[in-house]
């Protein structure tokens, strides 16, 4: 198998979660409001690399080798904005457009392409939101609900995490991989019409119907595709806890036959006295075989399943995280490929606008040949 090289930003929309009090208010009357936010982040990371030199090549020699980067990390840049206000007949109407860059690619692949810079504006969320006493409907562009809480429930969410030769990510232009492949997939942004219900002490649920993903340029998709989510939240004894259960389901056929795909994901996270414990798990077929991505259509016989284990400890301006995540993936029975991940991270908190980080990863592939990826990272986030 040759390595893949990924060129995507994964999720930041949990950012507005995080620190949603950071939105600086643009404009305000009795009707409306506007208001902005923002992230920028970047580190400094070194990476040592033992691999073979060729995934196809079974007489390949081992080679190791370190590289220096400057690079954001799982979360790419971004500038969103979000407009809200009230009608005559009691409906709340909202909306949000937010665009995406990253920052290391002024050597796009690292020589492979030539130099030069691109930057390029990626749309994440386009979107109208309708509110009522019944729940909320929303329309446009934003993330799935497959795996959404798995991501977001990532304590190392505002870190660096995995970068993985095997996926390109050293050398890559974008973002590291957070846990992406090594514990969840991704959820990707998808047309959809999504209707979420008001919170039923402290239950949610969510169901949308999303633009369908191809099996192939010519594959015909005969119904969209289906996602949901059910979470719950509640406080009890001073111990606050998340639930959640999520889904998806979707067809697609070619000339080469119908392609079920199915995926269930869900997790809890505890949190008392500064302490958490967060678990989260996958398990998916005919889809997310290839660097957890959930949009990619594969084989029926293809079943990934992962999960994500982490403990973290905050006090004062300090938040220490422990981690580690596994992925694996068999292909009509037989184990295609393993992938794990274990982390540290020290956060610090200067100010409501101000992070520092400091991470480890070990990264561990084995697709028949192994990979070993040791990655020191430090940087900053700022959110406004």
């Amino acid at each position: 198998m040759k390595t893949h090289a990924i060129r995507l930003l994964p999720l930041s929309f949990a950012v507005m979660c995080v620190n949603a009090t950071a939105a600086v208010t643009l404009y305000e009357d009795d009707t409306h409001s506007v208001s902005t936010d923002l992230l920028v982040n970047v580190f400094y990371t070194n990476s040592s690399i033992d691999r073979l030199s060729d995934f196809d090549d079974a007489n390949s020699d081992r080679v190791s080798r370190d590289q220096s980067r400057v690079r954001v990390g799982l979360l790419p840049n971004y500038i969103g904005f979000n407009y809200n206000t009230e009608t005559d007949d009691g409906l709340k109407i909202g909306a949000r457009s937010s665009f995406w860059v990253t920052l290391n690619d002024t050597d796009i692949n690292r020589g492979a392409e030539g130099l030069g810079t691109r930057s390029g504006i990626d749309a994440r969320q386009f979107y109208a939101t309708v509110d009522a006493n019944w729940g909320q409907v929303l329309l446009g562009k934003d993330f799935g609900l497959f795996s959404r809480s798995n991501i977001l429930t990532d304590e190392l969410l505002l870190g660096h995490g995995q970068t993985s030769d095997f996926y390109g990510l050293i050398d890559g232009g974008n973002v590291s991989f957070g846990n992406i492949g090594s514990g969840y997939t991704y959820p990707f942004p998808k047309a959809q019409i999504t209707y979420r219900s008001p919170d039923l002490s402290g239950v949610q649920i969510a169901v949308g119907v999303m633009d369908p993903n191809k099996k192939s340029a010519t594959s015909s998709e005969d119904n969209p595709r289906f996602e949901s989510e059910i979470t719950y939240n509640n406080t009890f004894d001073e111990v606050d806890f998340k639930a959640y259960i999520n889904g998806v389901t979707q067809s697609s056929k070619d000339s080469t036959g119908k392609t079920d795909s199915n995926g269930l994901g869900g997790g809890i996270r505890l949190g008392f006295a500064g302490a958490a414990f967060n678990a989260s798990g996958f398990s998916t077929e005919g889809l997310g075989d290839v660097a957890g991505l959930d949009t990619i259509i594969s084989n029926e016989q293809t079943e990934s399943k992962g999960y994500l284990l982490q403990g973290s400890y905050s006090f004062d301006s300090e938040r220490i995280v422990l981690s580690y995540g596994r992925t694996d993936v068999e292909t009509r029975g037989t184990t295609s490929l393993e992938y794990d991940n274990y982390a540290v991270a020290w956060f610090h908190t200067v100010n409501m606008n101000l992070n520092l980080v400091g991470e480890y990863n070990r990264t561990e592939v084995n697709e028949g040949r192994t990979e070993e990826n040791n990655t020191f990272a430090i940087g900053a986030v700022v959110t406004f």
